[in-house]
């Protein structure tokens, strides 16, 4: 069966790497910090100003002055280092950053990614997207493989304005682990109970499938 939005999540935290600083975007991204593998400690941080994020405060327990660039609540771990926006851009450009999580419209084959404006509707702006996907030398997309009109959101050519060129490696769905290699999409695991004819047939762009495709495995 495909994944919800906390699978996703759970699958990308296997990415992750003990001692990396790790930018989380607004949306599914955000859910990585709550789902940790044992064993590793990892830095995460937020354009608004915050090292050392930790996981979703329990309710009851939020403090209104600690939010991520989202605007939600978060909470601090130990030790964890607070400065102005200025200086999160700095290590963003300055690439300190190990790893990026960002949500999406649209990727294409090439890499591409569409992440803030539909032509025609309200959007709050780019934010610090453009920055990170300038920046970021890892970037892994958490999306749903479709739009709610059942539109494949992995594309050979976005239709949506660009908020970066040739910079997406990894794309983590409801369905599927792929990765972008030589303008292609590769695929590498799919989710539990989930056949690789369905991610063919909700795949738009060019797709590589080996003989045999793995489900992903999420560690306890």
């Amino acid at each position: 069966m495909a994944l919800d939005k906390i699978g996703i999540a759970k699958r990308i935290a296997q990415e992750l790497q003990d001692g990396w600083y790790v930018n989380l975007g607004i949306g599914i991204p955000t859910l990585v910090a709550n789902y940790i593998p044992k064993g590793i400690e990892v830095e995460f941080q937020s354009e608004n100003g915050i090292l050392g994020m930790g996981p979703f405060p329990f309710e009851g327990e939020e403090d209104a002055d600690l939010i991520n660039a989202g605007k939600q609540t978060i909470t601090a771990t130990k030790g964890a280092a607070f400065f102005d926006s200025a200086m999160s851009f700095a290590m963003i450009r300055g690439r300190h950053v190990q790893l990026t999580v960002l949500g999406a419209m649209e990727v294409s084959q090439n890499g591409d990614i569409a992440s803030w404006k539909i032509p025609g509707k309200m959007v709050k702006g780019m934010g610090g997207a453009m920055d990170l996907v300038a920046s970021a030398e890892n970037i892994i997309v958490a999306m749903m493989h479709s739009n709610k009109a059942g539109e494949s959101k992995l594309l050979k050519t976005c239709s949506l304005p660009l908020t970066g060129v040739n910079c997406i490696k990894k794309i983590v769905t409801e369905l599927a682990v792929l990765e972008i290699i030589d303008g292609k999409f590769h695929l590498i695991e799919r989710a539990p109970g989930v056949s690789v004819e369905e991610i063919i047939s909700k795949t738009e762009g060019d797709l590589v499938v080996p003989d045999f495709v793995p489900e992903m495995s999420f560690e306890d």
